[in-house]
Order: structure tokens, then sequence, then C-alpha cells
């Protein structure tokens, strides 16, 4: 049976949520599946340091641009490129303009699965009208539209017009059982806990997006003993460092930069939280849910509806730092409450979220649209 050859247009791929699901398909189709991957971005290229030993890739030179304003020329341009495969995955609003290459000319073309994981800073409070009018025009071209969260699915039939049989909710998956290990102080650096400390964790790009500041003030203004690790980098940084002094929280804050494999490291938590303006379906949270943590959390996404039913009282109603804080001193002040809704936590994960699930789905829909079945799946 020929090896499949898969183009990956992505709007950057450093290792963020879609790009690091993308890598962990592709580890998991093995040697069914060759990879092209063209980034918008071309020099966010870090995810490729998760792809597996064995699997067949290359990283594009020279595509044609992803961005840039509408041209008949460039839409042109991108659809020739993709002629040459078996399967075009196009990823969030960065690589639409694939979409749209197809939508103007699609005679001949591979089919074409797009994905939307979520948003920005710019698009967090208020959807971008252009950008709805143009998903509106270049999604009828794909062969379907791929989303993790039933909030993104209602966007989607909402706000892009796009009829609900053609929209496939995908949630993330992970090897749940991984985080059920003993977890190693050595892989976090700079890592320790002293006696009576709580330690509260978050893994997440250092984006404005994220409001990593927000959880930096929420957490200094608790009364008890606190540690605060945040994991990520980004250009974010400095703000979080300026939100510390002023909160006197310098002394209690990590910032390890990215660090790899999650499961060796999240178990050093003693709560999970999560400060985000938007979110969809966020990877971190189902990892922490499978470590066995509680989740406090503003109502991002499906976070709200991710959690087991004992976290729900720790997902605030609100994107307010003084509610955050509150929820986060119930969980600091009682330890057997934390275990209690991280066990719940944990149960789910592995009954809802392991990625031998996600694997399966997407392996099907990628056949489906190429009509090869067992192709991926086998």
């Amino acid at each position: 049976m020929a090896t499949i050859h898969i183009l990956h247009l992505h709007s950057t791929f450093a290792p963020g949520g879609k790009e690091l699901r993308a890598v962990q398909l592709m580890n998991a189709f093995g040697d069914k599946a060759r990879h092209t991957i063209a980034s918008a971005m071309p020099d966010q290229l870090g995810a490729r340091e998760r792809i597996a030993s064995g699997v067949k890739y290359e990283i594009a030179q020279n595509p044609p641009p992803l961005t840039g304003k509408p041209s008949i020329r460039r839409y042109e341009a991108i659809a020739n490129y993709m002629r040459r495969f078996d399967l075009v995955l196009t990823y969030n609003w960065g690589a639409i303009d694939g979409v749209m290459a197809a939508r103007v000319f699609g005679r001949g073309l591979p089919p074409v699965v797009h994905h939307e994981d979520g948003f920005n800073a710019d698009e967090a409070a208020r959807l971008n009208p252009v950008r709805n009018m143009y998903r509106r025009i270049a999604l009828p071209a794909a062969n379907a539209l791929v989303v993790p969260s039933k909030r993104l699915e209602k966007i989607a039939q909402t706000a892009w017009k796009q009829p609900a049989e053609r929209i496939v909710r995908i949630p993330n998956g992970i090897e749940t059982a991984r985080f059920a290990g003993q977890p190693n102080p050595e892989a976090l650096p700079g890592f320790e806990r002293k006696p009576g400390e709580t330690v509260i964790g978050t893994v997440a790009g250092l984006r404005e997006v994220k409001d990593l500041p927000m959880l930096v003030r929420a957490v200094g203004g608790l009364s008890q003993r606190v540690r605060l690790v945040i994991v990520g980098e980004g250009p974010e940084r400095q703000a979080i460092l300026d939100a510390a002094e002023a909160m006197g929280l310098e002394n209690k804050l990590l910032l390890p930069g990215f660090v790899p494999d999650p499961w060796r490291y999240m178990g050093l938590f003693d709560i999970f939280a999560l400060s985000s303006k938007s979110e969809q379906f966020p990877i971190s949270v189902v990892e922490a849910m499978a470590a066995g943590l509680p989740i406090c959390a503003p109502p991002a996404g499906d976070v709200p509806l991710m959690v087991a039913p004992e976290n729900a009282n720790y997902i605030g109603p609100d994107w307010s730092e003084v509610d955050l804080r509150n929820r986060l001193e119930v969980l600091v002040k009682h330890p057997h409450e934390r275990e209690r809704v991280g066990a719940a936590n944990r149960a789910k994960a592995r009954s809802e979220y392991d990625d031998k699930r996600m694997i399966r789905a997407y392996a099907e829909l990628y056949e489906s649209a190429m009509g090869r079945k067992g192709l991926l799946s086998a």
C-alpha cells in the first residue's frame, strides 16, 4: 500500500497546542504517511523537535506565502503547490488561505481538512467580522472543519455559517497513563518546595491572551504560603515578572521556560490554575486532570464542561482576579478537597480524554476525506 503524502499548512509550527497535537498524530500514523510542513512563520519550527524518530517529514522550502492581502495570483500559487499531495491539512486563521486557494482553484486539488483551535488576543473578546466573512467564503471548499470544543462548534455554525454536518468535533486527547507515575522534581529546572507551601502551577505560552499577569495578581493576594510555577515561553515574560514584583511575589515565582514532557512534572503541582481570556479545549487542562489535580480557572471555552462535576465550584463565572483568588484560597486551605476533586478529574480524563480515542477519530476523518478507508487506522 502506497504511503500517503500529507501537506500541513500552519500559521506557526512553534510548540503550542495545535502544533503538538499535529505532531502527536504524525507520530501515531508512523510509516503510513509522510509529511511536508509549511509554516506562515518560517522561523517558528520548534514543534519539529517532538516528531518521533522514523517519521518521514520535511520542512517545506520556499512554499508560496500563506499570508498577505487577497491575491488571485497567490491563491493560484498555493493551489498549484497543493496538487502534489494526497491530503492537505490547514490549521487556524494563519493558514486559511490554503482553504481559500481550494475555493478559487479547486479543480483537481486533493481533499482539504481545516482545523480551528481558537483565537489570539485580537479575537478573545470579540470575533473579527472581516475574518468571519472570509471564513464563510473559504470554508465550503474544505471537506471538513475540525474543532475541539463545543464553543467553537457553535461559533462555526453561527458566525461562520457552516452546516452542522460538515463540522467535526474531536476533543483533544493525551496518553493519560503517563501521568499516573511519580513526578520528578529534577524535570522542572529550579523547582523547590519549601515546608508548608502549596504549589500552584500552569503550563501556557507566555502570550497576552493567556493573561498570566492576572494569575500572578490573584496568587499574590492569597493569605497562605504558596509557590507559583508558570511553565512556558513567550513575549509576556517581562510583564509577568513586573506583576510579581508589584505583588511582592518575586521569590515565590518560578519561570523555567518551555519544558517538554509534562507527565514528568505536572504532579509536582497541588493545583492547576488557568487565567486565559480565550481557550477552547486546552490540552494542559486535560494533562492536569490526568495527573489528579483540581483545576481553578475562569469559564474559558469548554473548561467548565471538561472538568469533573466535583470541580465545578472552582471554575469562576467571569474573568475576575478577585474571584480566581477566592476560589484558589479554598483549595489552598483544604488539602482533602484538592485530593477529592483531583481524583474525580483523573477518572474523567482516563475515561473520556485518552489519546487512542482521538487518534482513531482523526484517522477515520482523514481517510473519509480521501475516500481511502484503512490507510491510517489499520
